[in-house]
């Protein structure tokens, strides 16, 4: 990897500035969130390890999510690529230990293309936990961890410690916040959580993965099934909770809900993809990806659902755009006023 300088960083921190409009490039076009006509496409990746991947029998991942292999390195790398030569950023959102490897030249070169980085916790914790049990997996075998912690102390040092270490290892402020795991009502019904993060300088949250249809597992998914996802991409729209927090829900089906919970074809899984953006793309909806590269790199190796996105966003012209989140959360504040 290359060395960088301070020049390079103060570049890359600027481009992550979150103040004024945020804006794009796409096919040589400047893209507004003001456009509101437009669909609003994201493509963001969970930078954790994933349990039952590479395979089925491995579980060791839920006590080492930051332990990136370099596989998952590798293909997140390719996927900033991919995702910026079409014209788009891809987000990602980080959980803290992965800054204690050796090695974080590849997160710095996702950085120098522009593609922000959001805060995931540190250890992947459970932010709406009200038991040490509850938090994390790490925490249950080794609760001494949290050194006599309550709860919400430690709910909010995850998420302190992974915005330091992310300025310490890479010289930048995590973009956003993304909760571990979806939850089927977001943050409605935590409002100390929402409060938590807006004290800690967050102004949008990622937290809400709506119901959907799933199958058994290793069963092709039915045209009702397929009907019931893309439906559920009414209930992944941006909303404004009434404390002024911003909503960004991730779109159904997610990698993790395809290929562990379902044990899906990746045909099966592109096809959902395909109808759900369309539907996206034709009522002016936003669409929010959500996968991760641990699993996408045994499941997708050739990049085929990213590469499917990026295809019918170009298809589509003006009609849709690939982004990051701030620019959903931008629409959001805007469509209030």
């Amino acid at each position: 990897m290359n060395s960088y300088s301070r020049r390079d960083w103060l570049q890359a921190m600027t481009a992550f500035s979150c103040g004024g409009i945020a804006t794009g490039m796409l096919g040589g076009r400047q893209l507004r969130a003001a456009d509101s006509d437009q669909c609003l496409v994201a493509i963001t990746l969970d930078l954790e390890m994933s349990a039952n991947f590479p395979t089925r029998e491995m579980t060791h991942w839920n006590f080492e999510k930051g332990n990136l292999n370099e596989e998952t390195k590798r293909y997140s790398v390719e996927a900033a690529k991919r995702v910026k030569a079409a014209g788009g950023l891809l987000h990602f959102f980080a959980v803290g230990r992965v800054f204690e490897q050796e090695n974080t030249d590849w997160l710095k070169e996702i950085a120098r293309g522009g593609h922000p980085i959001g805060n995931h916790t540190y250890d992947h914790i459970n932010v709406t936990a009200t038991t040490v049990n509850d938090l994390q997996f790490r925490f249950q075998r080794s609760p001494w961890l949290l050194r006599g912690q309550s709860v919400p102390d430690a709910i909010r040092e995850n998420i302190v410690l992974m915005k330091r270490a992310m300025e310490s290892r890479v010289e930048l402020e995590p973009v956003g916040f993304r909760t571990p795991g979806g939850f089927a009502n977001g943050l409605k019904e935590h409002p100390q959580v929402r409060s938590l993060l807006m004290e800690l300088g967050y102004d949008w949250v990622s937290s809400l993965y709506p119901p959907h249809p799933n199958t058994q597992p290793m069963e092709e998914p039915s045209t009702a099934v397929l009907d019931g996802i893309v439906a559920a991409q009414q209930n992944a729209q941006p909303f404004i909770y009434p404390d002024g927090l911003i909503e960004i829900p991730m779109s159904p089906i997610s990698d993790i809900g395809a290929f562990r919970t379902g044990r899906w074809k990746l045909e099966w899984f592109l096809k959902a993809i395909r109808l759900s953006l369309e539907w996206a793309i034709e009522n002016r909806a936003v669409f929010d990806f959500l996968a991760h590269p641990s699993c996408l790199y045994v499941v997708d190796p050739e990049f085929r659902s990213i590469e499917l996105i990026c295809d019918l966003v170009r298809k589509a012209g003006n009609r849709a755009a690939i982004v990051d989140l701030r620019t959903f959360a931008e629409r959001a504040r805007r469509s209030k006023a």
